[in-house]
């Protein structure tokens, strides 16, 4: 996975492109690099931040108007000068940047060591490259024709975008499995993983479809093509993020931003969709096949990581209100082991990016399966949001930081939409029951603000507990996905090793760990199973277990057990996580910070997953 950024036109390139780079290097963060058209191929890479590759730069001839820039997410080979992108042909006329896996790639390389090439790093870009060079010498072609042919020899993922040392005058770009995005400006192209590098320049874009490539010319022209070479005619669209989304408004990180933002992030994957007083719910989506989905026998979710703890109570939502069975299934195991879809099944796909690959590939076996595939995602015009039949946007706005978090909560606001809508269509609520729960869901982004004000005392805390070697996170029913969802917080930006488990199985295993070192932090919000939480607290308390509970306001009886108590404000059970979220999100935030850890880029993780 990376960040990859490339530009044509009149202005200077290099700063284009590092200011691009460092918007996308939320999305690898190993190592940087630029290639610059300047009379000759300067080509520019470091092991690093994108701020050592400035460095290295400093003092060098960066004058072109044409160029391209990558950071790096390592797949192949470790992260160091020589893997670091922008990748050469062997000749030195051609340099390419890539994101993705060539998963043929050694087949390749030892077919064209055979021919007499040599390599000098250990990725299947170099091979890559090198490969369009050997088609474009052995078939007498275009570098254009010698990209499609090449593309259609190889297996895997990939976005790369292409300079020719020969060719000041034209980028070529392809791409399949990894996002890709054209912005249009005035005789002028930029190319990007993302929108983020494109939306100070210009707000007309084109979201490229996989096995597609496109050649973009100095004068203005484009040109997009399939890899089976029929031309396309490009759908232009307005971007619909600002720039202020993607800067830092006054915060210390992205992710304290973005747990600030769930309040308008709900609101905003909210609007338009319900409305409480008149005790409606409008999920175009979901209207448009209203007649499969009331047929439907079963639902599967199916996710990755912090989406797929959201999708965990999607079924809880689901089942509990719409009375329909729901699997929830790990996207990265989904196609590996033969599941059982059948046509009358829902396949509802979750991502934030929209781009996740596992969860790509699930969805593409679903459907040809003849699953109705259902897409949430949060990226407007994401690949997961082209293949799916329907779907929801989330509206949670950019979500820079590497660790999910207003993403997880616009996921289980649009859930519970659907779990509600499915509801009312099978008429398994009662009217009444319907605008209890939109009411409440119409309170809860002023829920959250009042958890937020928690922000000192939970810091407080993190200073006791921010050399802990292990932690433990219980809860039952909707907040057993939330206990898996702040241990994986935890360990994503602070390193320390924490594991989410139902508060009643405990008992089976991990109680043996517990000691007057653990501390184990207790969701206790529920009402349904409240004497079972206190038992489990009275289980870790016999053991001298460090306990730090979460509570409604005005719990007497837990606050009497724990050693630390945090105070949130009560809701309906079913919008609990909502809410029992935030503390635990800001909690992994000060214990990162409080340890001197990156919690915005934590180290080996990339914002979008877009390799198996």
């Amino acid at each position: 996975m990376c960040g990859i950024v490339g530009y044509i036109g009149n202005k200077d390139a290099f700063p284009i492109l590092v200011k691009g780079l460092k918007r996308l290097e939320y999305r690898g963060y190993d190592s940087a690099g630029i290639a610059l058209l300047n009379g000759d191929l300067s080509v520019y890479k470091k092991a690093g931040k994108v701020s050592e590759l400035e460095k290295f730069t400093d003092g060098h001839p960066l004058g072109a108007t044409i160029g391209i820039g990558h950071t790096r997410w390592a797949t192949h080979g470790v992260p160091n000068d020589l893997n670091a992108h922008p990748h050469i042909s062997q000749s030195g006329n051609l340099a390419i940047i890539h994101n993705g896996i060539i998963e043929n790639y050694a087949a390749i390389k030892e077919e064209l060591q055979k021919r007499g090439y040599t390599f000098q790093s250990d990725t299947d870009t170099e091979v890559l490259v090198n490969l369009i060079e050997e088609v474009r010498k052995t078939e007498s072609t275009s570098l254009d024709e010698a990209v499609r042919i090449a593309l259609n020899e190889v297996v895997g993922a990939y976005a790369i975008v292409i300079i020719d040392r020969n060719n000041p005058n034209q980028l070529i770009a392809a791409r399949k499995g990894s996002p890709m995005v054209i912005g249009i400006g005035e005789d002028e192209f930029y190319i990007a993983s993302d929108a983020s590098p494109i939306i100070e320049y210009t707000n007309n874009v084109v979201y490229m479809d996989d096995q597609e490539y496109v050649v973009v010319n100095r004068d203005g022209t484009f040109t997009i093509r399939t890899l089976g070479n029929v031309e396309k005619s490009p759908a232009i669209q307005k971007l619909e993020m600002s720039l202020e989304a993607i800067e830092k408004g006054g915060f210390e990180h992205f992710m304290l931003k973005e747990i600030y933002e769930q309040p308008r992030a709900i609101e905003d994957s909210l609007r338009g969709r319900m409305n409480a007083l008149q005790g409606w719910i409008k999920m175009g989506g979901l209207s448009e096949y209203e007649n499969k989905i009331d047929k439907a026998k079963r639902f599967v979710i199916t996710a990755c990581g912090t989406s797929w703890h959201s999708a965990l109570i999607g079924e809880y939502l689901i089942e509990d209100l719409a009375r329909v069975p729901v699997e929830v299934e790990y996207a990265s195991e989904f196609r590996y082991r033969n599941p059982i879809i059948n046509e009358g099944d829902v396949v509802i796909a979750i991502s934030q990016s929209g781009e996740t690959a596992d969860t790509h590939a699930a969805i593409e076996l679903a459907k040809e399966r003849q699953a109705l595939i259902y897409g949430i995602c949060n990226v407007i015009g994401s690949s997961i949001a082209r293949t799916a039949h329907a779907g929801s946007y989330t509206h949670a706005g950019p979500e820079i930081g590497v660790a999910s978090t207003k993403a997880f909560s616009t996921q289980i606001s649009i859930l519970t939409l659907i779990a509600l809508q499915i509801a009312m269509q099978k008429g398994t609520m009662a009217t009444s029951h319907l605008r209890t729960y939109l009411y409440e869901l119409e309170s809860i982004p002023r829920k959250i603000e009042e958890a937020l004000k928690l922000d000192a005392q939970i810091k407080e805390l993190a200073a006791i507990y921010k050399d802990a070697k292990n932690f433990l996170y219980l809860g039952r029913g909707y907040n057993f996905p939330v206990a898996l969802e702040g241990a994986l917080k935890l360990k994503e930006i602070s390193y320390i090793h924490a594991e989410g488990y139902p508060a009643a199985e405990m008992k089976h295993g991990p109680i043996a760990l517990i000691d007057e070192e653990m501390p184990v932090v207790f969701l206790a919000t529920n009402q349904s199973a409240y004497e079972k939480i206190v038992s489990n607290v009275q289980e870790v308390k016999a053991r001298k277990g460090k306990i730090i509970a979460v509570v409604n306001k005005g719990d007497k009886q837990i606050r009497e057990l724990a050693d630390h108590v945090i105070e949130v404000p009560e809701t309906e059970e079913i919008l609990s996580p909502l809410v029992t979220i935030v503390p635990l999100q800001l909690l992994a935030y000060h214990i990162a910070i409080l340890r001197g850890c990156n919690v915005d880029q934590p180290r080996n993780l990339a914002k979008s997953v877009t390799v198996e």
